[in-house]
């Protein structure tokens, strides 16, 4: 029996994972959390086969999330579920430790194949997702973000989601004059002035989940 955690700040993405994994004769959840602090104590705890991890998450990125479970030795397989599309994301949680890589417009059959495969310490990246991978490497061009190093990055989205250096500092356990300086200099490499361009420029690149406009519901007929 495969055990599963799942780290979404979505309500309704995890229930709808819950639903997809509770088909499946083979899968156990155990439980769930809505932040990567949350989901990391709950790895430590529960000591599941894998972890089903969005990307942006209130607390801190899945990038870093990964690492850490990565760092800590803890042996739990990640699958990267995210609404991200830049290309290269996929190769960079790969190389921080991650074992599968889906988009949430995947299937259910596509998701399970991701989880059953990091249970085995096999990777898996959606079709689409290689296809990216695939273009990405061949492609000259190059995104403005990788320009950035990984503490840079995760500064940057951290940024990008409205979190003052001080709450960053502390999330990364920096003081906030460091964090302060990888600020000044991932502007500096994306040669922007502030961090309203940064929210621009990584919402254009698809490293940032744009809320979607409020859509009321229809008044009633009378």
């Amino acid at each position: 029996m495969i055990s599963i955690v799942l780290i979404d700040d979505h309500v309704l993405v995890r229930q709808g994972y819950e639903l997809m994994i509770g088909l499946a004769p083979d899968m156990q959840l155990l439980g769930t959390a809505g932040s990567a602090l949350a989901g990391l104590q709950l790895i430590h705890r529960l000591h599941p086969d894998v972890a089903v991890v969005d990307i942006c998450l209130p607390d801190m990125s899945g990038v870093e999330l990964t690492e850490r479970i990565t760092r800590g030795g803890l042996k739990v397989g990640i699958v990267i579920a995210t609404m991200l599309a830049d290309r290269r994301l996929p190769r960079r949680m790969l190389k921080v430790g991650a074992l599968g890589y889906v988009t949430k417009e995947c299937s259910q059959d596509e998701l399970l194949c991701a989880i059953r495969l990091a249970a085995a310490g096999r990777r898996y990246l959606a079709a689409t997702v290689a296809q990216e991978v695939a273009i990405a490497s061949l492609s000259d061009g190059c995104s403005p973000f990788d320009r950035l190093s990984r503490r840079e990055l995760e500064v940057a989205m951290m940024l990008a989601r409205g979190q003052t250096l001080t709450a960053i500092a502390r999330q990364l356990s920096l003081s906030p004059k460091t964090v302060s300086t990888h600020k000044q200099r991932l502007l500096q490499k994306l040669q922007l002035e502030h961090v309203v361009g940064l929210v621009q420029l990584m919402g254009a690149h698809g490293l940032l989940e744009l809320p979607q406009p409020f859509c009321p519901a229809p008044a009633r007929m009378q």
